[in-house]
């Protein structure tokens, strides 16, 4: 009982001991922060600003801009910060808002892929009722039961992880906090009930991914019949992008859990954590948006008012 200490901060792992890089590496994730946020800020104003974007479509895509913002938000400030202060301490506190930020933003991305998937089955496999179906309460009612489930799932996650108080090693593999490499520091009690829940989370991935592919097989097969070719292309331009995601996000989040902890390959951890913190908001607005006619003639009417305002 002498040797026995609460941890009240944790060591977060550094990437390179010089200073050059670690000056290097700010700059790198500085930009590419700067260049997410400014893509995402471009959609949501785009959308919100311009009328003809007032749809179902486009209101999904504002709500997943959003949460890329906050997203990326969560980890990278802080990396960067770091980076460049040559500190890697966090408060056991700033580690606690970390997962739970982290793991509500994530899960209610999914959450939110899955609404958009419906939204386009509706819209090119029931062409004539998606009016109906796809009114704007509705939307909102499935936008918000998004955002509840993220915070719902993050709470118990964040709550069971953090009951008991750590006791064991405080060095955390990774430049953030991430359920993994928390859990390796944490007790057996914390990690056999965090294990449930990953099990039980791992179980309605798989729902949702079933549900994703149930979705997509009948919006493929009705693109197919489709006479028109551009037809077809349109249909295809506006769904494939979401299943992309979705199957890019799953299978990092999954490599994440599931992979093995090393604590001697750095950059491996690094760049699994980058295909699911810093990937999906950095790609995304290029994906949807510059995919977009109509978000791009947009957002390009915006970066001229902003650069000539008196034209």
């Amino acid at each position: 009982m002498d040797n026995f200490t609460i941890i009240m901060e944790f060591f977060l792992m550094e990437y390179s001991s010089i200073r050059e890089v670690q000056v290097l590496h700010a700059v790198l994730f500085l930009l590419i922060y700067m260049g997410a946020l400014m893509g995402n800020f471009l959609s949501i104003t785009a959308i919100v600003t311009d009328p003809h974007l007032h749809s179902p479509m486009y209101f999904f895509l504002s709500n997943l801009s959003l949460l890329d913002v906050g997203c990326i938000s969560v980890t990278l400030p802080k990396f960067i910060v770091n980076s460049l202060t040559k500190s890697q301490t966090i408060s056991l506190l700033g580690c606690a808002f970390q997962i739970f930020f982290l793991t509500f933003f994530a899960a209610t991305e999914i959450a939110l892929l899955v609404s958009m998937s419906y939204d386009r089955f509706v819209a090119i496999c029931q062409p004539l009722h998606y009016e109906i179906i796809m009114t704007p309460s509705r939307c909102f009612c499935m936008a918000t039961s998004s955002w509840l489930t993220g915070c719902v799932y993050s709470a118990l996650h964040t709550g069971n992880m953090f009951r008991l108080p750590f006791s064991g090693s405080n060095v955390i593999h990774q430049f953030f906090c991430d359920i993994p490499h928390v859990l390796k520091v944490s007790s057996s009690e914390v990690c056999d009930t965090e294990y449930v829940l990953l099990a039980s989370s791992a179980t309605l991935l798989l729902f949702c991914f079933v549900f994703l592919i149930i979705s997509y097989t009948y919006i493929f097969s009705t693109v197919l019949k489709m006479p028109s070719v551009e037809g077809r292309y349109k249909a295809l331009s506006t769904c494939s992008p979401q299943l992309i995601i979705f199957i890019l996000f799953a299978l990092a989040g999954v490599i994440s859990v599931l992979g093995p902890l090393s604590d001697t390959s750095p950059i491996q951890n690094l760049l699994i954590a980058m295909t699911y913190t810093i990937l999906p908001p950095f790609m995304n607005p290029i994906i949807y948006s510059l995919r977009n006619t109509k978000i791009k003639i947009t957002v390009w009417r915006i970066i001229k008012k902003v650069i000539f305002p008196k034209n």
